[in-house]
C-alpha cells in the first residue's frame, strides 16, 4: 500500500527531472560562464546578481522543455520516435509519451518555470539593471515559441538560428550586462562562436530525430537538406566557430581565449563521425556526446583564458 501510494508521486518528480535535464542545461551554463568570465577579466564579479541570473535562465530552460513537450505531443513528433532512434541527447524529454507526467501535470510544470524564471529576471531589472528587461523578453519568447504556434521556430527551419542567438550573444552578453551595465563590442564578438557550437550541437541532435521530425511536420534544416549534406554543413559549422575563436585575438581579447580551442579535436571527431555515417544513429550517438563536450571545453578555455589574462579590455 505504501509503495503504490507513493508511485505516482515519484513519476510526477522524475517527469520534472527529465524535464529539467541537467546534460541540456550545460548549453545555458556555458553561455553564463563565459560571461561571467568576460566580466571577471574587467573586474568585481557580484556573485549574488550571477546567481539570481543563472537560477533565472535555468528556469526558463526547463520551462521551454516542458511546453516544448506539449507541443511536441500534440504534432506527433514525440511519439514517432521509435525505440532505435532513441537516444540521450535527442527524441524530446517524452514524460507524456512514457507516461510519467499528464498534460495537466506537464502544463503546471511549464507554468512554475516560466513564472519563476520571469521573476528572477524582473528581480534584477527592477533591482539591478533595466536594460536587461530586452534580454529578458527576447530569452522568454524565444523559449515559448520555439515549439509554440503561431511562431513555431523549430518546425520552421528557424530553431538553429534561434539556438546559436540564445547561447551565444543572448546569454553570454546579458550575464555581462547585468555585472557591468554595458556590452562592449568585443563581449558580443566573444559569444559568437559559442553560439555557433551550440548550434552544432542542435544541429547532430537532429539526425537520430530526423524520421520522426519529417513525419510530424518538424521542418528542421536536417530535414531540409536531407542527412548526406547536412553533415557537411554540421563540419562548416565547426570549422567557422574555431575559426572565430581563433580571430578574437584581432578584436583585442587576449590571446588566452585560444584555451577555448581544447574543444576542437572533439569536434573534428564529431565532424568525421557524422559524415561517415550520417544516416546510422548508433554511430551518431558519440559524436553527439563529443559535440556537447567540445562546446563545454570550448567555453571553459575561453573563459578560464580570460581570467587568467586579467588587466581588462578597451
Amino acid at each position: 500500500m505504501g509503495r503504490g501510494a507513493t508511485g505516482p508521486g515519484r513519476r510526477v518528480w522524475s517527469g520534472i527531472w527529465r524535464i529539467a535535464d541537467p546534460k541540456i542545461t550545460l548549453a545555458s551554463a556555458a553561455s553564463m560562464f563565459l560571461g561571467g568570465a568576460a566580466a571577471a577579466h574587467t573586474g568585481r564579479i557580484a556573485w549574488g546578481w550571477l546567481g539570481l541570473a543563472a537560477a533565472g535562465v535555468f528556469l526558463l530552460e526547463a520551462a521551454k522543455n516542458a511546453s516544448g513537450e506539449l507541443f511536441d505531443f500534440d504534432s506527433g513528433v514525440d511519439q514517432a520516435v521509435t525505440e532505435e532512434d532513441r537516444s540521450p541527447f535527442s527524441g524530446g524529454k517524452r514524460v507524456l509519451v512514457d507516461g510519467l507526467l499528464t498534460r495537466r501535470q506537464t502544463a503546471a510544470v511549464a507554468a512554475a518555470f516560466y513564472a519563476g524564471g520571469i521573476a528572477a529576471g524582473l528581480a534584477v531589472v527592477l533591482l539591478r539593471e533595466p536594460r536587461v528587461l530586452g534580454f529578458g523578453l527576447a530569452g522568454v519568447a524565444l523559449a515559448f515559441f520555439y515549439h509554440a504556434p503561431p511562431v513555431r521556430l523549430s518546425y520552421r527551419g528557424l530553431g538553429e538560428l534561434a539556438v546559436a542567438v540564445a547561447y551565444g550573444p543572448l546569454i553570454c552578453c546579458g550575464t555581462y550586462l547585468v555585472q557591468r551595465g554595458q556590452v562592449p563590442t568585443w563581449v558580443v564578438l566573444l559569444s559568437l562562436p559559442l553560439g555557433l557550437l551550440v548550434a552544432a550541437f542542435l544541429w547532430v541532435n537532429e539526425f537520430p530525430d530526423f524520421r520522426a521530425d519529417a513525419a510530424g511536420g518538424k521542418r528542421t534544416l536536417v530535414v531540409r537538406l536531407g542527412r548526406r549534406q547536412a553533415s557537411r554543413v554540421f563540419g562548416a559549422m565547426i570549422l567557422a566557430a574555431y575559426a572565430g575563436m581563433a580571430l578574437l585575438p584581432a578584436a583585442g581579447l587576449p590571446a588566452a581565449v585560444w584555451l577555448g580551442g581544447a574543444g576542437l579535436p572533439l569536434a573534428l571527431a564529431a565532424a568525421a563521425r557524422l559524415r561517415a555515417s550520417p544516416e546510422t544513429n548508433a554511430r551518431v550517438v558519440p559524436a553527439q556526446a563529443w559535440t556537447l563536450a567540445s562546446f563545454v571545453l570550448a567555453s571553459l578555455g575561453a573563459g578560464l583564458g580570460l581570467v587568467l589574462a586579467g588587466g581588462g579590455t578597451g
